[in-house]
């Protein structure tokens, strides 16, 4: 995730080998690919807006971000077919977004309904020990394969060892690549 880094930082990382890369911010994720102008597999991930659907359309390989069926339709419109996972929040915590368990396989109905392919889901561990985001990642495993979605984006830099081990496809780790990004709590503040 290269959220609060710039354009360089994304440049030195494809030229390590990095095809996958995911952005939070609409605005940045424009100004990196059309300053990079190659080939990267961008990802939306987090919470967007649906006027922001249209001005990353054509940059996106995978919609992270899939967490209400307005934003799935506006999705539809600008990208038809496109690839996403649907955001879950196993965790209850709103901060973090997502849909809720229980509303999961009707968001998921939907997309279908509306021509993307939901390849899988996508959360956020909770805050805390491992053996609770292990229970969370477990519960989203068990949500995808009784949905039988076989991607799961679960785990970041400080929780990617609980998330491999319940079963995650891929993990988000812009700290450890990239560094503490400008603004965050603790950094340069």
């Amino acid at each position: 995730m290269t959220k609060g880094h710039g354009p360089d930082s994304v440049r030195a990382a494809i030229a390590a080998g990095l095809v996958d890369v995911g952005e939070s911010y609409a605005q940045e994720l424009v100004v990196k690919a059309e300053e990079l102008n190659t080939y990267v597999r961008w990802h939306m991930i987090g919470r967007l807006q649906r006027n922001k659907v249209r001005q990353i359309a054509a940059f996106v390989h995978l919609w992270q971000t899939i967490d209400r069926l307005s934003l799935a339709g506006e999705v539809a419109r600008y990208a038809p077919g496109a690839s996403v996972l649907v955001q879950v929040n196993v965790t209850g915590a709103e901060q973090q977004g997502g849909c809720a368990p229980e509303r999961l396989a009707a968001l998921v109905e939907g997309c279908t309904d509306l021509g993307l392919e939901v390849r899988g889901l996508m959360a956020i561990g909770p805050m805390g020990p491992p053996e609770t985001s292990r229970r969370a990642f477990r519960a989203v495993r068990e949500l995808a394969d009784g949905l039988g979605l076989s991607e799961r984006s679960m785990g970041m830099s400080g929780d990617l060892e609980a998330a491999v081990a319940e079963g995650s496809t891929q993990v988000r780790i812009g700290t450890a690549l990239f560094g503490p990004r400008a603004g965050a709590p603790g950094v340069g503040n």
